[in-house]
């Protein structure tokens, strides 16, 4: 963008000055309103570190007394403004009212305490807006010397603990008495650390002696290191975890049994360290544990166990049950500990999580404890488990409903009921029903004043097994750790004029491994889908820019000669369909080669609705097979800087290709013929996704979120494209946010005119999301973000559309969006708002694709949604 952009720049953009103008004299008037007399503003703790700064001076923040209210809008501090909004003569009766419980909290309450502090002339007020004010916002900080000063100890403390032992912390306020604010600066010298010299360990037992020499090369102290004690209680945590995997239950389970010593008698700088591993003063032996007895009941109250069941068995484990609703063997598969086996704490927590995953049982008591012996004096060695679990009802229903809206179908409302029936065959299946509905009115075809009513409906069953399907016994290939579930599909749907009317069947085997908390597998067997149009004709009727472009290149043609005169009087007397006057167009060799450069950019556009309407109303069969690959750190506490990956590859169409019946439907407009099964013609491709993310952490809760997803699909043998519903578009919530879904981005730089490219999809993605998350509050967050992608072609199908991939040129072709948005978290729902901006539009004409100049800051591009985008 050129320097003349910029001259009428406070011109232009007049609103966006004054709006800042008045936030700032807000800010700068308001944030002391409530500061009392002789008190100060506490606004800023600074730190300036005198020598070399070192990578953990970040975290020495957090240990400071007293910090500022927070900043989050526009970086001023929002609570503190909401704050002193309320209305100081309130405050006194606010701060008491929000004292009390929240169901008190009433009118009869606030006139109470009115009439307490002799303000009976307020009585009957509700003081809403005093309230929210009071209670979204913050009061303001008042600087505490004796806080500082704290502070300062609290820095040096932390210091030493990372090693620094003759560490300085100083401390000077710097108040503006006028402006009635203050100013914290703390001075920090490092000064040389203390290194570990030497690094001993002392074990008397001499199995855990020989165990910790061999888990010697993992260890996380080294001689010449920093004696950093944080580094020593991860070394703690690490011996803690590979001591209980080695079957040694409790193992320091009271922090009292793992110690180190510093010698620092001789030298602050240079001080050897000993690792001490002791159970006890005497030094007693450790013993590895091992499973006795496992007891799982199933039973309805807790107080039935032991008196009213009926005893089983099944490989090492007791099962106790008050009745036979549940084969034993059904629940022996999700029990991963086993008898005789060394402890492992990892199976129990397994176990625990495989019986909730059933969806048919609550945990009323999950215990594992030492076994008792003689004289009631515990032993250390057998650790006996026990699971009492209480089935769920055998029956649960749940109803819903959603609101939305789309430029189709304006207001809709979309009720869904969805029935849970458990334990169908005694083996913990599970199956789930479901209807769903959408309801609407759209606007007539025929008469654009009228509206008629428009709807979607579905109905899905779906099998759920606690093992899986398959005709051996396969636990020696997938172990019951890997908690292997099985599920079987089956949906169909109905579309009545959202767009164009269809007819959806859906079935598939499913297959789930889960490996650990993070990695999982996912096999779909015959994963099928039929798909058909009901009222192909109308067409043109719901994409009305495709008629437009239809309208003006039959214009052309009758117009072009005594061929198109002739054509014109057929189609106008119904003899000529629009499909036969289409093909009759884009054959005529003679019309086509006296276009002149309008009339051929028109054309291309023409080819492009023809496209769009043989796919978009053709009926195809997919049969495919998935394999889904899941790595996820998100969530975990041990993965601060998360990592997300999920691959997806789908293979499509080999099995019918087998069984098709060599012959073919007749192809489209512009479209090929297709092989078909039952005269619908199956597809045949190879897809693969990609989507992969990286979460940083920093400055305690805000967060830096890279995302790159990658999507290819190649068709192959009975398909010239990807169908629809498998291919890729831009544009949506979750997407390239600045322009909607559908809403004119891609393919590629293409200069097809936008009424036609707005349907085009395509068989390359790339997209790139960077987003930065900043908390205000518990239940708000905001975010900063810019998205990056297109779609493309792989291959130049002498279109005209220029869509086609090239390395040396995709970066130039890419759609650039950027923004904010607003999370609120309420309860387990995050309501999310996203307002997006076009940065750089590679659809329009050189010189036109940077936005900046065409920015209009009070109409973006509005994402209402639920959830992280990503």
């Amino acid at each position: 963008m050129s320097c003349k952009h910029y001259k009428n720049s406070p011109q232009k953009y007049y609103k966006i000055i004054s709006f800042a103008t008045f936030v700032t004299l807000l800010y700068a008037c308001s944030t002391t309103k409530k500061v009392p007399d002789g008190e100060y503003l506490l606004t800023e703790n600074k730190f300036n570190f005198e020598d070399k700064k070192q990578p953990f001076d970040s975290e020495l923040k957090g240990y400071v007394q007293q910090k500022p209210n927070k900043k989050q809008f526009l970086f001023m501090p929002l609570g503190l403004l909401l704050y002193n909004a309320a209305n100081p003569k309130y405050d006194t009766i606010l701060n008491e009212y929000m004292t009390y419980p929240s169901e008190m909290r009433t009118q009869k309450l606030r006139d109470s305490l009115f009439i307490k502090y002799n303000m009976k002339s307020s009585v009957g007020k509700s003081l809403l807006l005093d309230r929210l004010y009071h209670n979204w916002g913050s009061p303001p900080v008042i600087l505490d010397q004796t806080k500082a000063e704290k502070g300062a100890e609290s820095i040096n403390k932390r210091l030493t603990y990372r090693g620094y032992w003759d560490s300085e912390v100083k401390f000077k306020t710097k108040i503006d008495s006028a402006a009635k604010k203050a100013a914290v600066t703390y001075f920090i010298k490092h000064n040389d650390p203390t290194y570990i010299k030497e690094y001993y360990y002392n074990i008397p037992d001499p199995v855990i002696h020989n165990l910790y020499q061999q888990k010697i090369q993992g260890t996380l102290i080294r001689s010449g290191q920093v004696l950093d004690q944080t580094i020593l209680e991860k070394e703690v945590t690490r011996i803690n975890e590979f001591m209980k995997d080695y079957g040694y239950y409790k193992f320091n389970n009271l922090n009292d049994e793992i110690y180190f010593v510093a010698d620092s008698l001789k030298s602050r700088k240079q001080v050897p360290l000993t690792l001490e591993i002791h159970k006890d003063s005497i030094n007693s032996p450790y013993k590895v544990a091992t499973i006795g007895n496992i007891d799982v009941a199933i039973v309805n109250e807790a107080g039935q166990y032991h008196k009213n069941t009926k005893k089983d068995s099944l490989r090492g484990i007791r099962f106790h049950k008050i009745n036979d609703k549940y084969t034993t063997r059904s629940i022996w598969r999700n029990i991963i500990v086993g008898n005789k086996q060394v402890y492992d704490q990892k199976k129990l927590d397994l176990t625990k999580r495989n019986i909730l995953s059933m969806n048919n049982f609550s945990i009323l008591k999950a215990k594992d404890s030492l076994r008792q012996g003689g004289e009631h004096s515990p032993n250390d060695s057998i650790v006996d488990v026990l699971y009492i679990l209480k089935p769920l009802p055998k029956y649960e229903l749940k109803v819903g409903t959603d609101v939305n809206y789309s430029q189709l179908l304006n207001l809709g409302i979309s009720p869904s009921v969805d029935l849970t029936t458990r334990n169908i065959f005694k083996g913990a299946e599970n199956l789930s029903t479901s209807l769903a509905g959408t309801f609407g009115s759209i606007r007539d075809p025929k008469d654009l004043s009228k509206r008629i009513l428009a709807y979607e409906l579905s109905a899905q069953a779906s099998l759920n097994f606690p093992r899986l399907l398959l005709p051996f016994d396969y636990y020696k290939l997938i172990p019951k750790r890997y908690s292997p579930t099985s599920s079987i599909v089956l949906g169909a749907a109905i579309q009545n004029n959202i767009g164009l009317g269809r007819v959806n069947f859906n079935t598939g085997l499913n297959y789930l491994a889960t490996v650990n908390d993070r990695v999982s597998h996912r096999l779909t067997l015959f994963n099928t889908q039929l798909s058909l149009t009901k009222n192909k004709s109308a067409y043109y009727s719901y994409f009305t820019s495709d008629e437009e472009v239809r309208k003006e290149i039959f214009d052309s043609y009758f117009q072009s000669g005594q061929v198109g005169q002739d054509t014109e009087t057929k189609f106008l007397a119904g003899q000529l369909t629009i499909d036969e006057v289409s093909k009759q167009i884009v054959t005529d060799e003679a019309y086509l080669n006296n276009l002149d450069q309008k009339g051929a950019d028109l054309f291309t556009a023409f080819t492009g609705t023809l496209i769009n309407k043989d796919r978009q109303t053709q009926d195809v069969l997919i049969s495919s097979m998935i394999y889904n690959y899941v790595y996820n750190e998100i969530g975990k506490k041990e993965y601060p800087n998360a990592f997300y990956f999920n691959g997806k590859v789908e293979l499509a169409g080999n099995i019918l290709s087998i069984f098709n019946q060599r012959r073919d439907d007749g192809g489209g407009v512009v479209t090929s013929p297709q092989r078909t099964i039952f005269g619908v013609p199956y597809a045949q491709f190879v897809k693969f996704d990609f989507d992969i993310r990286k979460y940083f952490k920093f400055n305690g809760n805000q967060t830096l979120v890279l995302r790159q997803f990658i999507g290819l699909g190649i068709p192959y043998g009975n398909s010239s494209s990807m169908p629809v519903i498998r291919s890729y578009f831009n544009g949506g919530s979750n997407d390239i946010r600045a322009w909607v879904a559908f809403g004119g981005l891609g393919p590629s730089d293409s200069q097809v005119d936008e009424r036609v490219r707005t349907y085009m999809t395509d068989n390359l993605k790339l997209t790139t999301n960077i987003e930065y998350r900043l908390p205000f509050s518990d239940m708000y967050e905001g975010a900063l973000f810019t998205d990056i992608g297109n779609t493309w072609s792989l291959r130049n199908g002498n279109t005209g559309y220029g869509d086609e991939f090239k390395l040396n040129k995709f970066l130039g072709q890419v759609g650039i969006g950027s923004g904010f948005g607003l999370r609120v978290n309420v309860a387990y729902i995050t309501l999310r708002l996203d307002f997006a901006y076009k940065i750089y539009d590679p659809n329009k004409p050189n010189g036109d694709r940077w936005r900046f100049k065409d920015f209009q800051p009070f109409k973006p591009t509005l994402n209402v949604a639920f959830g992280y985008p990503f």
